[in-house]
C-alpha cells in the first residue's frame, strides 16, 4: 500500500512539474521583429491603422475628397485584414509644399501608420515624403503625375503610385494638339509647381519632336487672379493652341480671361488632369464651353469600374468629383494585399508587420486586377496604366460626365 502511495505521489508531483513548466498558448513568446528598417506592431484587438494625406480644403478639394471617398469605398468592400478592422484617417496637404511638409512631419510622427495613401499633388509629397519614407512609411499616390516622382536618382525609398506618368500624359496631350487639331503653333503655361512645370515641358518636348513650335513657356503664381498680363505677353507669339496643365483656381482664372486677350479669341485652351473637376468649369463658367481636357481614360477601366460607381452613388449621392477615385481605391487595395502578405500573426491574434517587407511586396504586385485595369508594379515605383484621354467640355452641366465628351484617341 505504501509503496502504490509512493508512486502515485513521484507521478503526482511529475505531473504538477510539467503543468508549471507548460506555457499556455496565450502567453507564447510572440514573434520578434527581424525586418531591416523595423516592424510594426498591431495588437490582438487592435486595428490597423492606414492614414490619407490628400488636399480636402480650398480651391483643388475636389481632387483630394475625390480619392479620399476612393479609399473610403475600398474599406467598406474589405472590411477587415487578418481579423483585424481598418482604421482610416488622415492629415489636410493643402495642394502646395509647405501642406505638405506639414502633413509628412505629422503623419511621420506617429508610428502606429502602416502605410500612406498620398499625397494628391506631386510638390506635397516631394516636400512631406522625405519624413514619412525617413520613418519607414510604405506611400502609394493616386495622384501624383510628375516624371521626377519616379526618376530612379531621386524617388523615394517607399514610394509608388497607382497614378499614370506625365511623361505618357504629356505625350498624348502634345499628339493631340499637332495630329489632332493639327495645330502648329503652341504656347505653354505652368504655376511653379513640381506637377504643371514638368507636365508642360513633356508636351513642349513632344510638340517640338512632332514638327511644332512653342512660341513662348510662361509662368504665373497659383495664387494670381489677373491673368492678363501673361496671355498678353503670350498673345505676341501667336500660338494657336495654349496648354495650361494648372489646378482649379488658376485654370479657372486663365481660362475666363484668355478670350478677353487681343489676338487669343480663337486660340486653343486646354488643361490636364489637376483640372478636371466640375469646380474647375463652374469657375471658368461659359468660356470653358469647348476647350480640352486631358484625364485618365475612364472608359477603358476595368469591368468593375461600373461597380464602383454604383457604390460611389450609393454612398455618396453624387458622381465623382473629379479624376482620381478609382485610383484611390486601387492603392488601398493594393496596400491590403501586401499586408496579408508580409504580416507574421502571433497566437494571440497580434500582427508583426515588417516595413521593408512591406515596401517589397507593395514593389512585386503583378497581375493586380484593380478598378482602373490590371496593374503592376514597376522597379521605378509607377503601377498605374497609361490611360490617358483627351475630353472636351460641351457644357457646365451637373458632373464631369454630363459636361464633357472625350474626343481622343478616336
Amino acid at each position: 500500500m505504501s509503496k502504490r502511495l509512493t508512486l502515485f505521489n513521484l507521478l503526482t508531483i511529475a505531473a504538477l512539474v510539467l503543468a508549471a513548466c507548460a506555457v499556455p498558448a496565450t502567453e507564447a513568446p510572440k514573434l520578434a521583429c527581424t525586418d531591416k528598417i523595423g516592424c510594426v506592431e498591431v495588437g490582438a484587438k487592435d486595428p490597423i491603422h492606414i492614414a490619407w494625406m490628400f488636399v480636402v480644403s480650398g480651391e483643388d478639394a475636389s481632387l483630394g475628397v475625390d480619392e479620399r471617398r476612393g479609399v473610403e469605398i475600398a474599406v467598406d468592400d474589405k472590411k477587415q485584414i487578418l481579423g483585424h478592422d481598418i482604421k482610416l484617417d488622415g492629415v489636410d496637404s493643402l495642394c502646395n509644399a509647405e501642406g505638405g511638409q506639414a502633413a509628412g512631419a505629422k503623419l511621420s510622427a506617429d508610428k502606429t501608420i502602416v502605410a500612406v495613401i498620398g499625397s494628391s499633388c506631386s510638390s506635397e509629397i516631394r516636400a512631406g515624403g522625405p519624413a514619412m519614407s525617413q520613418a519607414g512609411f510604405t506611400m502609394i499616390s493616386p495622384s501624383n503625375t510628375a516624371p521626377d516622382l519616379t526618376d530612379p536618382a531621386k524617388r523615394l525609398p517607399g514610394y509608388f503610385r497607382t497614378a499614370h506618368n506625365d511623361n505618357f500624359q504629356g505625350k498624348v496631350a502634345a499628339e493631340f494638339a499637332f495630329n489632332g487639331l493639327k495645330v502648329k503653333t503652341a504656347a505653354t503655361i505652368h504655376d511653379g509647381s513640381l506637377y504643371a512645370q514638368q507636365l508642360q515641358q513633356v508636351f513642349a518636348d513632344e510638340f517640338k519632336k512632332l514638327g511644332g513650335t512653342i512660341t513662348s513657356q510662361e509662368a504665373i503664381q497659383p495664387t494670381d487672379k489677373d491673368m492678363k498680363p501673361v496671355l498678353t505677353k503670350i498673345a505676341t507669339g501667336k500660338p494657336e493652341f495654349i496648354y495650361l496643365p494648372v489646378f482649379v483656381a488658376a485654370g479657372g482664372f486663365l481660362t475666363s480671361q484668355a478670350k478677353q486677350v487681343a489676338g487669343l479669341e480663337k486660340t486653343g485652351l486646354m488643361g490636364a488632369d489637376g483640372m478636371f473637376a466640375l469646380d474647375f468649369l463652374k469657375a471658368a463658367d461659359k468660356a470653358s464651353t469647348g476647350m480640352y481636357l486631358s484625364s485618365p481614360d475612364f472608359a477603358a477601366f476595368a469591368a468593375g469600374y461600373k461597380d464602383f460607381l454604383d457604390k460611389h452613388q450609393k454612398k455618396y449621392n453624387e458622381k465623382p468629383l473629379s479624376a482620381f477615385h478609382a485610383h484611390g481605391y486601387d492603392a488601398a487595395g493594393i496596400i491590403f494585399a501586401a499586408i496579408e502578405k508580409v504580416a507574421k500573426k502571433n497566437a494571440d491574434g497580434s500582427l508583426l508587420i515588417g516595413r521593408q517587407d512591406l515596401r517589397d511586396a507593395v514593389q512585386a504586385t503583378k497581375d493586380y486586377k484593380g478598378v482602373t485595369g490590371t496593374l503592376a508594379c514597376l522597379p521605378n515605383g509607377d503601377c498605374g496604366a497609361p490611360l490617358i484621354a483627351v475630353y472636351q467640355v460641351e457644357k457646365v452641366g451637373k458632373d464631369m460626365g454630363d459636361s464633357t465628351k472625350k474626343v481622343w484617341p478616336k
